[in-house]
């Protein structure tokens, strides 16, 4: 029996990948919905019972509370598949410093929270992905600030969020270089913490099939989105974006080539500009 579990899952990426997953998996096989919501997230399992071959089970989780998703963790014990996929919402008219706190509790702090708590119980052959976005890459950033996060381990992206968030509030951010719409340091700290935990693990995890990677669905039409895009003429639906993931996280094989890497349907995004990989 696997045991899958994806976060902010009671709709959109999150809710549609539970529904691939748990299509695509086996009788005995286990899918985790999670959010946290209880009511929205009964409702989200509730309409999946029954719909695919694997068994849908919804539990509450607020990944901001990383004292809560390290008992998860505990009371599971062994898991095959994780997927951090919440994300905290952004509105365009309000500022930067009104945002960034919820924002980045949710997609940074809970991506950590996750990649730190699940990462130690993840079983040989196992998935570790992260939902981030193709603007997660070192070009979102001026160049001088590159070395805050190539190479960096997970405390040290940690630390680097920490002085961002910082920055923000007291109006030095752009001082400093960081770009005004914080979405684009925080897929890049997104994809940077990915990149830290899978390079402790490299060697170990590609003996044994498992793979850490971050992964881009692409534009997607979601309540998320629509604030900032007009044309969502060539937008994905959630249900078309997560096959190419789906595929990532069912394959049989690891390919060494993409194992700490950010993947958009099957491809490397480069971290750095300019570098093929």
């Amino acid at each position: 029996m696997r045991t899958a579990l994806i976060t902010g899952a009671n709709q959109g990426i999150g809710y549609a990948l539970v529904a691939e997953l748990a299509d695509r998996m086996d009788p005995d096989d286990l899918v985790i919905l999670t959010g946290r919501n209880s009511e929205r997230v009964a409702a989200a399992a509730s309409r999946l019972q029954g719909k695919g071959k694997a068994r849908v089970e919804g539990r509450v989780l607020d990944v901001t509370d990383g004292e809560a998703v390290r008992r998860l963790a505990v009371e599971l014990g062994g898991v095959d598949i994780v997927v951090s996929n919440a994300v905290g919402p952004l509105e365009p008219g309000k500022t930067a410093a009104e945002q960034v706190d919820e924002f980045v509790d949710v997609a940074n702090l809970g991506a950590q929270s996750i990649l730190r708590a699940f990462g130690p119980i993840l079983r040989p052959g196992g998935r570790l992905i992260v939902v981030a976005s193709s603007l997660g890459t070192l070009a979102q950033l001026p160049e001088k600030l590159w070395d805050r996060f190539d190479g960096a381990s997970l405390e040290d992206v940690e630390k680097v969020v920490e002085e961002w968030r910082t920055a923000v509030h007291d109006g030095t951010a752009a001082a400093a270089g960081w770009p005004e719409w914080i979405n684009l340091p925080s897929k890049v700290a997104q994809v940077a913490a990915v990149r830290a935990v899978a390079a402790e693990r490299r060697t170990t995890d590609l003996a044994d099939g498992t793979l850490v990677a971050s992964v881009c669905p692409g534009l997607v039409d979601t309540r998320a989105s629509r604030p900032w895009f007009e044309d969502f003429s060539q937008a994905k639906s959630p249900a078309d974006a997560v096959v190419p993931i789906a595929d990532l996280i069912l394959a049989d094989h690891v390919d060494p080539d993409q194992y700490g890497e950010l993947i958009r349907d099957g491809q490397v995004v480069p971290w750095k500009p300019f570098i093929t990989q």
